[in-house]
């Protein structure tokens, strides 16, 4: 159970690196637009994409906004998906994995397009509950894991 535990870890990788480059594609030629062309030339030194609030479209932001989400909440997703991993997930673990994964995403896809607050909230919400779970499982399995059941 294993690697079907860390399949949706992987695919959440995957995804912050879509939702990267996504960003890069339409942040770039926003600031281009806004250089007179020059784009990063002109950018100065120690800026931050943070610099960019209410400089560039909003539409443009909601990428980069996204994509800071996913370096937030789902480092607590990842080593929960270890820990139940190595300590033996059950499909249960397995399944409420997918369920933050795929949440997750389309929380992505409606930040990054759409962004109604309620209803991104709502999204934000579900895969919430998702991870609470996950990680009182990885909890229960850790503090009470009976060695004598543990393969030799």
């Amino acid at each position: 159970m294993q690697a079907q535990m860390l399949a949706p870890a992987a695919v959440l990788v995957l995804w912050s690196i879509v939702m990267l480059f996504w960003m890069a594609f339409t942040r770039l030629p926003a600031m281009k637009k806004l250089g007179g062309g020059a784009g990063l030339r002109e950018a100065k030194p120690g800026g931050r994409g943070q610099d960019l609030e209410g400089v560039i479209d909003a539409k443009v932001q909601w990428k980069a906004h996204n994509y800071a989400h996913l370096m937030e909440q789902p480092t607590i997703f990842y080593p929960t998906v270890v820990i139940l991993a190595i300590m033996g997930a059950g499909s249960w673990d397995v399944l409420l994995a997918w369920i933050y994964v795929v949440v997750r995403i389309l929380h992505s896809v409606y930040q990054a397009t759409v962004n109604v607050v309620k209803v991104r909230f709502l999204l934000f919400a579900l895969s919430s509950l998702a991870l609470a779970i996950l990680a009182v499982r990885a909890v229960m399995a850790t503090l009470f894991f009976d060695p004598s059941l543990a393969p030799v």
